[in-house]
């Protein structure tokens, strides 16, 4: 019986390769990496404390250390953009989301919350989630800003570096010298509705304008992982990996 929220056989073995401690790799071979894996999906998925998993994954701290030091390093990241090497790049769309920060995610040690992507509105802690996802809804980038940042910061970082052939977002990124003429001297289509208090609106896809829901289903299967729809990592490296991570398995799906 597959055990809640394990990885199916074939999704392991489209990653396992891609993980530290392999046999062909110098150092000590990772032979519990699977299990580790799934012990971090756990706990994003349920949203718990490290302490509470379940006895079978092992020592939570060793885990949550493990975690930590593949954070750092880039582990996670690695295995999320070798999978969307394979993005469908006829049109990606940009948005961003909000999650609110528990209160245990404030107070890192030698930072500040603004340096950990953590704001302060009158809705509490939170911190933005900047995202960009193909043609066919699959996630491709993310960038994090504490939760009050304007939208636009997330596409000065992301829109650089997407290859695609249309843009689809909605009027928050409509701004001329930020995204609208760096997308079409790219060749870029731009599919974004212009401001209400723009003098002169400009003509976009209306049809290719109603994909953009695909981002905004990603973010709805993002935040089935209770622990980024909550942010209770301290470190935005560490919150940053969970995301890679859920958004791997996203891929795998």
């Amino acid at each position: 019986m597959t055990r809640r929220y394990a990885l199916r056989d074939d999704q392991w073995e489209r990653i396992e390769h891609l993980l530290p401690g392999r046999p062909d790799t110098v150092g000590v071979t990772a032979q519990d990496n699977r299990l580790f894996v799934e012990g971090v999906l756990y706990r994003f998925r349920a949203g718990i404390p490290w302490r509470d998993l379940p006895e079978r994954f092992g020592d939570f701290r060793v885990i949550h250390t493990r975690f930590s030091r593949w954070s750092k390093t880039g582990v996670w990241e690695r295995v999320f953009q070798a999978l969307c090497c394979e993005a469908d790049n006829e049109y990606a769309a940009i948005d961003a989301t909000i999650v609110r920060a528990h209160q245990h995610s404030a107070g890192a040690k030698a930072s500040c919350a603004e340096d950990e992507d953590i704001g302060r509105s009158r809705g509490g802690l939170s911190t933005k989630i900047h995202a960009v996802v193909d043609a066919l809804g699959n996630p491709i980038s993310f960038f994090l800003t504490p939760g009050q940042t304007r939208d636009l910061v997330g596409a000065d970082e992301l829109l650089p570096q997407v290859e695609a052939e249309a843009i689809l977002a909605d009027k928050a990124y409509d701004a001329e010298e930020r995204v609208r003429i760096p997308l079409t001297e790219r060749g870029i289509e731009v599919v974004i509705p212009s401001k209400n208090n723009r003098k002169h609106p400009y003509d976009y896809d209306r049809v290719l304008y109603q994909a953009r829901h695909l981002v905004e289903n990603f973010f709805a299967k993002l935040k089935q992982y209770r622990a980024i729809a909550t942010r209770y990592d301290k470190r935005s490296q560490n919150f940053l990996g969970g995301i890679y991570l859920a958004a791997s398995v996203i891929w795998l799906a």
